[in-house]
């Protein structure tokens, strides 16, 4: 049996659909800034900045928690039109999205308190992915903000970004597997650095997975698997 549909005004169900955006909104400020100080940290070293990055996770969850249940609630029981139920679901999307960077945002964490505990064993083409990761970052802020506003003048670059993303962890990949065969001595740290690209490299990947998403609740179209061409074709419509 299907849920009843609760008696409600037009401000009452406004509100909850503007209460789920922000939420998702908040989260991803969170991650935002969980990103940012692991990449801090793996510069740094801070034992302070690792604690913290950890410490966003259970904050994370918990906005997870709360998104999940208001989306579904609403679906539940407000029988949302369809422009509306397409936002629904990019809303629940782009929170499972988030919970993944969060989680890849941990990892570099972690990866930073390893090598400080190694005593800071210098890592090898740590230009090369400090470059990296500020394009993700930058990937991930243009994404929410086109979330945000709902507004997708952005989303095309965020797709197209993704691709320099892949190119530059492919370029890494080459160029530590050369710096592991010239000198053995390194494969230790080679092998930590290539995680943290990696890790990048999947952040990248959930950055245009928003971007999709926002292009999705606006226009209603599916553009997963397509090209920038045809992403840029679609906005032009």
């Amino acid at each position: 049996m299907s849920a009843p549909q609760l008696p409600h005004t037009s401000k009452d169900y406004d509100h909850q659909l503007e209460q789920a955006h922000a939420l998702v909104l908040q989260m991803g400020a969170r991650v935002e800034r969980q990103l940012v100080d692991a990449i801090e940290c793996l510069a740094s070293g801070s034992i302070a900045l690792i604690d913290q990055v950890l410490r966003h996770e259970a904050v994370i969850n918990a906005l997870e928690r709360s998104i999940d249940g208001q989306a579904s609630h609403i679906i539940a029981r407000r029988q949302p039109a369809a422009s509306d139920l397409r936002l629904l679901t990019a809303l629940l999307k782009v929170t499972t999205d988030l919970e993944r960077i969060g989680d890849e945002a941990k990892k570099i964490a972690l990866q930073a308190r390893k090598a400080r505990g190694e005593g800071g064993a210098r890592l090898p083409r740590q230009t090369e992915v400090r470059r990296m990761s500020l394009v993700v970052a930058g990937m991930l802020r243009r994404a929410l903000d086109a979330f945000e506003r709902l507004d997708l003048a952005g989303t095309a670059e965020v797709v197209r970004r993704d691709a320099d993303v892949n190119d530059a962890y492919s370029a890494i990949l080459r160029q530590l597997i050369t710096y592991m065969i010239e000198d053995p001595r390194t494969i230790s740290a080679s092998l930590d650095l290539l995680f943290v690209a990696k890790a990048l490299e999947r952040i990248g990947d959930h950055a245009k997975n928003i971007a999709e998403q926002a292009i999705y609740a606006v226009k209603g179209a599916d553009v997963r698997h397509a090209t920038v061409a045809e992403i840029e074709q679609e906005l032009r419509r």
